[in-house]
C-alpha cells in the first residue's frame, strides 16, 4: 500500500538520506532485523531495505538509504509529504535477541542504520551493548547520537582518523575481544567485504558472529529466489531464511560475486536517469 513521506533528512548530502514513513500496520508489528520492501512508482522496481527504527505510537517506520542506483536516486528526489507507490513489510527474519551479557554490534557505512534498531534491541533486552562503527571519515558516520543515547560504548574508527582510531573497525574489535573475554556474540552489519573481516577476526575467540546479508532481492518472500546465498554448503533464501546468518557459515566469495553481476546494467540505469534530470 502506499506510504506517505513524514519526514526527509540528508545524512550525507546528495549521498545518504534518512526517511520516516507513514506505516501504522508494519510499525505495529516490524522486530529488530526485518526489512521492507518499496516501489517508488508503478514502474519502478521492488527493493529491499533494513528498517532502522519504528515508532510504534507514531504508527512510523524509518529507513536510510545510500544513492546507488536509479531507484534510490528516484527515492532521494522524493519530498516529505509525497507517497512512495508501495511498502511492503516487515519481511524476514526478525534477530534472535535474548538476555547473554555483552554484545558487540559492529557497523559501517548505512549498515550502521540497521545496526542500531537490532543494538536499541538488544538493549532493550537488557543486555551491555558495545557499538563499534566505521567510516572512511568523520562527516561519513552515521547514527553516533542515536547509539550513545543508549549504548554505554560507542567505539568509532576512521580511515583518515578525523575521529576516533585511525583504522578499521575489525582492529578496535580485536582490541575489545582481546581485553574483554566475556563477549557472547558479535553482530555486523556493511559491506560485505566489512563484514567477511570481521567473521575472520571474531573467529579465534571462538564468539558466536552474526551477519545480516544484502543479497539481491524482488519479491521478498522466496518464490522467485534471487537472493539465494550458501551458507554452510546448503542454498538459502535471504529473504525468508534470513536476513541473518551464522557468519562463520557464509560464502561470502559467491555472495560478492551474484551483487557484483548486473553492476553494468545498473550503472546504464542509473546514468540515463542522470541525464534525464540534467536536461529538465
Amino acid at each position: 500500500m502506499p506510504s506517505k513521506i513524514v519526514k526527509k533528512k540528508e545524512l550525507i548530502p546528495g549521498r545518504t538520506s534518512l526517511m520516516v514513513l507513514e506505516a501504522p500496520q508494519i510499525a505495529a508489528t516490524a522486530k529488530p532485523g526485518n526489512f521492507v520492501i518499496l516501489r517508488v512508482s508503478e514502474q519502478g522496481e521492488r527493493f529491499p531495505l533494513t528498517i532502522a527504527d519504528v515508532d510504534k505510537k507514531a504508527g512510523t517506520v524509518s529507513i536510510v538509504f545510500l544513492v546507488m542506483g536509479k531507484s534510490t536516486a528516484v527515492l532521494n528526489n522524493m519530498k516529505e509529504g509525497e507517497s512512495i507507490f508501495d511498502l511492503c513489510g516487515p519481511l524476514g527474519k526478525a534477530t534472535h535477541i535474548e538476555k547473554v551479557g555483552t554484545v558487540v554490534c559492529v557497523g559501517g557505512g548505512t549498515g550502521i542504520a540497521a545496526m542500531h534498531h537490532i543494538a536499541k534491541g538488544h538493549h532493550e533486552a537488557g543486555n551491555h551493548v558495545v557499538a563499534v562503527i566505521g567510516a572512511r571519515s568523520k562527516d561519513l558516520l552515521l547514527f553516533c547520537d542515536e547509539l550513545q543515547s543508549f549504548c554505554p560504548e560507542v567505539l568509532i574508527a576512521t580511515d583518515d582518523g578525523t575521529v576516533g582510531h585511525k583504522g578499521l573497525v575489525t582492529e578496535v574489535l580485536e582490541n575489545r575481544l582481546r581485553e574483554d573475554k566475556n563477549v557472547k556474540e558479535v553482530v555486523a552489519i556493511g559491506p560485505v567485504p566489512m563484514m567477511s573481516a570481521v567473521v575472520n577476526t571474531v573467529k579465534p575467540f571462538g564468539v558466536k558472529t552474526t551477519v545480516s546479508l544484502n543479497s539481491m532481492m524482488v519479491d521478498g518472500i522466496g518464490m522467485c529466489g534471487a537472493c539465494r546465498v550458501s551458507i554452510g554448503g546448503e542454498t538459502k533464501f535471504t529473504c525468508v531464511d534470513g536476513p541473518e546468518f551464522d557468519g562463520n557459515l557464509v560464502d561470502f566469495d559467491e555472495l560478492r560475486q551474484r551483487l557484483a553481476s548486473l553492476k553494468a546494467e545498473e550503472k546504464v540505469s542509473y546514468d540515463n536517469y542522470c541525464r534525464c534530470q540534467n536536461n529538465e
